[in-house]
């Protein structure tokens, strides 16, 4: 169903939000994204998040360490500057959005 795989893309981008704002915040890892997103719902795979991650770092807008915690190997990630400006940018087209779409009972105003 083609409105499967449209839901499925404004998750995707609802996701990278959720990630950046934490990293905004504090220092995450996988594993533990995985977990919150799972708090809200998004089920992710390994699979699905950590290409996300990868891209995040690779466009500049996260800067991952490594850490050995209990002996494993675990890649940690910060927000960028860069990282911080585009969290700041979404979440003003956010608030945009969420006023006209849900505060206004997503009523259109008149052309």
């Amino acid at each position: 169903m083609a409105s499967d795989k449209l839901l499925k893309h404004f998750f995707g981008g609802f996701v990278r939000v959720h990630i950046l704002h934490h990293a905004v915040h504090e220092t995450i890892c996988g594993v533990e994204m995985i977990e919150e997103l799972g708090r809200h719902g998004y089920k992710l795979s390994p699979g699905t998040l950590y290409p996300i991650l990868h891209n995040l770092e690779e466009e500049g807008y996260l800067l991952a360490t490594d850490a050995v915690m209990d002996g494993k190997r675990r890649r940690n990630y910060r927000a960028t500057k860069k990282g911080e400006r585009l969290l700041a940018e979404a979440q003003t087209k956010l608030k945009e959005l969420f006023d006209e779409v849900v505060r206004s009972g997503g009523e259109s105003k008149p052309k």
